[in-house]
């Protein structure tokens, strides 16, 4: 059984940071690809950042510059660190990963909320 972690959420003034980290339950190297989606209040789930098995990253335009995925294969876990945040940022964030049968895991999500 596959299980992600998040933590690192929390109330950030605009203009400030956080890193998110996401904690799965076996090697990441099971994951093809393992990335970050989040969800605003009244909104659809947005994709946000991905980081593949060989270290090729993507991010949404509307985070480029500002937010950057990196993982840690000895700590099984990836990161999205969060700079510049603003109130549009807010949202529940969630790590996902796609395995290598193509099988998609979700974390429980944690909550960024920005103070304007």
């Amino acid at each position: 059984q596959v299980q992600l972690v998040e933590s690192g959420g929390g109330l950030v003034q605009s203009g400030g940071s956080l890193r998110l980290s996401c904690a799965a339950s076996g090697s990441i190297f099971s994951f093809n690809v393992m990335g970050w989606d989040r969800q605003a209040p009244g909104k659809q789930r947005e994709f946000v950042a991905l980081i593949t098995s060989g270290g090729i990253r993507n991010y949404a335009d509307s985070v480029k510059g500002r937010f950057t995925i990196s993982r840690d294969n000895a700590k099984n876990t990836v990161y999205l660190e969060m700079n510049s945040l603003n109130f549009e940022d807010t949202a529940v964030y969630y790590c996902n990963a796609v395995d290598l049968g193509g099988s998609r895991y979700w974390g429980q999500g944690t909550q960024v909320t920005v103070s304007s």
